[in-house]
């Protein structure tokens, strides 16, 4: 009854596949929404180890004896991993003027209470402090090299025109906290560089990161992306465009992904019969042993 851990393993992999792929149609109206793909192996115990040498029989040949299969039949399915898909979506307009839709591979930078993370939705809003915020009401931050130069070596910053916490006294460096995007009441409006303008005035700037290997990251969940490693991170200038009252859609293809979800279901219920098969074989083989 070995055998049957193949057809098992291959079961479980279909079902990982079903639910990565359900996730994406659900995911079809989510915003800078990015598909994920799952990657398989076959897993070959006799490939791994290697053969000592050919296996020749000292007998008169059979034709059995040239379909060696060296333990190939024990091939499992295993997932290998999976990796996000980031080609680009739809910009949908949407007349907001906190809606912000990219075009290239940049992301937005936005502070969490786990840190810095990174996000290609750019649904925002204003809270109550005037603070420009991501839908979960994460802070979007600005740009470094946007802060006046004399706030930086004095020890305190004015991210998008309004005062902030000083920075820290034994390093006078600028912390996250300090860019968060602060507007004033008036009209808002943006370019296409990202920077931010009330009633014509320029109050700041939107963050926008692009990385050297954009497949390194992570995700985190709610559109958050983890960054591993700050090298990862691309120095200035970035080719991202920034377009207001856009939202960058999900880039999942709704009729593509219903026809994988289809084959991935189909292929996981061929498996199931082989295990049933198995198990109707075993069951015959227990019952008519017992007879003898």
């Amino acid at each position: 009854m070995k055998d049957i851990w193949v057809p098992v393993s291959g079961a479980i992999a279909q079902q990982r596949n079903v639910d990565v792929i359900a996730n994406n149609v659900a995911n079809i109206n989510t915003p800078g929404f990015k598909k994920d793909q799952l990657v398989f192996k076959e897993y070959l115990a006799a490939m791994q180890k290697g053969v000592d040498d050919i296996d020749l029989p000292r007998k008169e040949w059979a034709p059995g004896d040239f379909y060696k299969s060296y333990g190939a039949e024990n091939g499992y399915v295993v997932v290998d991993g999976s990796y996000t898909i980031h080609g680009q979506g739809a910009l949908n307009p949407t007349g907001n003027s906190l809606d912000f839709g990219l075009q290239g591979e940049g992301m937005f930078e936005i502070l969490t209470p786990n840190g810095v993370r990174f996000s290609r939705r750019g649904t925002f809003s204003i809270d109550k402090d005037g603070t420009l915020v991501t839908e979960l009401g994460f802070p979007v931050l600005a740009k470094t090299n946007a802060l006046p130069a004399e706030e930086i070596t004095t020890g305190q910053a004015v991210a998008a025109g309004t005062e902030s916490p000083p920075t820290d006294a034994a390093t006078n460096a600028i912390t996250p906290e300090m860019r968060a995007i602060k507007l004033p009441p008036g009209k808002i409006s943006a370019n296409q560089e990202g920077q931010l303008f009330v009633d014509g005035n320029q109050v700041g700037e939107l963050s926008i990161i692009e990385f050297k290997d954009i497949y390194a990251l992570k995700k985190e969940g709610s559109n958050l992306y983890i960054n591993p490693e700050t090298a990862n991170i691309k120095a200035a200038p970035t080719k991202t465009t920034v377009y207001q009252g856009f939202v960058e859609g999900s880039n999942v293809n709704a009729i593509s992904e219903m026809s994988e979800l289809i084959k991935a279901n189909r292929q996981f219920e061929s498996v199931i019969r082989a295990i049933k098969a198995y198990d109707s074989m075993s069951g015959k083989g227990v019952n008519e042993i017992g007879k003898f």
